[in-house]
């Protein structure tokens, strides 16, 4: 068991939508990821995601709607559903899915950060 300082983590990242695992809980990972402008349309065939917003605002474009997400607000995403996260200014998210998950989900284009880095 250790204490683990998310502002410390966030200070080791650089660069914008590259999670970075910080812990895992049984086959699940909590990472952290800083972004800001769009990302790419995509979805986990096999897998919900959850999104956290730690610092800052941020939206997740679905087919149908758009969904902006506050500082302490969070959402589930379910398996199999299409979204695009954005954030017009920076923010700093919490990713809590499974190990293994690519951050592009269907998807394998320039975001496609590697898989399972720890800071």
């Amino acid at each position: 068991m250790k204490k683990i300082n998310l502002k410390e983590k966030f200070n080791q990242i650089s660069e914008q939508w590259s999670p970075k695992v910080i812990e895992e809980m049984n086959d699940y990972q909590f990472k952290l990821v800083i972004i800001q402008n769009e990302f790419t349309w995509h979805m986990h065939e096999d897998t919900d995601e959850t999104f956290f917003v730690l610092e800052g605002k941020m939206g997740i474009e679905f087919e149908n709607e758009t969904i902006e997400l506050d500082a302490g607000e969070m959402i589930v995403i379910p398996r199999g559903i299409k979204h695009k996260p954005f954030a017009n200014e920076e923010a700093k998210i919490m990713l809590i899915e499974p190990k293994g998950v690519s951050n592009t989900g269907d998807v394998k284009n320039e975001f496609t950060a590697k898989n399972d880095q720890w800071i």
